[in-house]
């Protein structure tokens, strides 16, 4: 199929979407987008997940991304977000904020997808097949140049559950290196699928 034919179950078309989005981002930020797009269907296909979900959520999942942080406080602050949130920064904000906004304005109600835009940075306990696309397709799209990039696409197309343990203790890794605050969903995340699939597997 080709990504141009695609419409969505919400009524929007990818034309209409991808409109809406590059309006709202950088060139290189919307590259990006395009590029998980790109990833997001070809694993969709390998994994059997339904090719317009993959689109949408790919397509979304950075839109709010370049918001400035005092719109997103903003939002924090009234619309009912946990206030801890604050602490964590635009990585963090981005994604579940992002699921808020992409409803709002884009106009999506589908909620595997909104719940695949919200995931995609932290991970979760539980997580669906559109929800682990998404996160290992954000972490191995063809523009990601880094030290194990080549080796988490290898996994990603072998097992999908595995690609999030490889990716969730690279993420964590990175953050323990750079002493930020860990966002308890993240560390959620790597006690799932990193620690319980470990022990389930010996």
């Amino acid at each position: 199929m080709k990504t141009s034919q695609l419409v969505y179950s919400d009524g929007l078309t990818r034309g209409g979407l991808v409109n809406q989005i590059q309006k709202s981002m950088s060139e290189k930020r919307f590259n990006h987008v395009l590029g998980v797009e790109a990833t997001a269907l070809t694993l969709a296909e390998r994994y059997g997940v339904n090719l317009e979900r993959a689109s949408m959520a790919a397509l979304s999942h950075d839109y709010a991304k370049e918001r400035p942080d005092d719109e997103m406080i903003e939002l924090i602050r009234t619309q009912g977000f946990d206030l801890s949130l604050i602490e964590y920064g635009n990585q963090i904000w981005h994604g579940i904020l992002g699921a808020y906004l992409a409803k709002v304005e884009l106009g999506i109600v589908d909620e595997e997808v909104l719940q695949a835009i919200r995931l995609h940075t932290t991970g979760a306990k539980e997580m669906s097949q559109l929800d682990k696309l998404i996160y290992v397709a954000d972490f191995i799209e063809p523009g990601r140049q880094f030290p194990g990039v080549e080796e988490a696409r290898v996994v990603a197309f072998r097992n999908l559950d595995e690609a999030v343990a490889f990716e969730t203790k690279q993420t964590l890794s990175h953050l323990i290196a750079q002493e930020v605050k860990i966002y308890p969903k993240t560390i959620e995340t790597y006690n799932q699928w990193v620690v319980k699939n470990r022990r389930e597997l010996s």
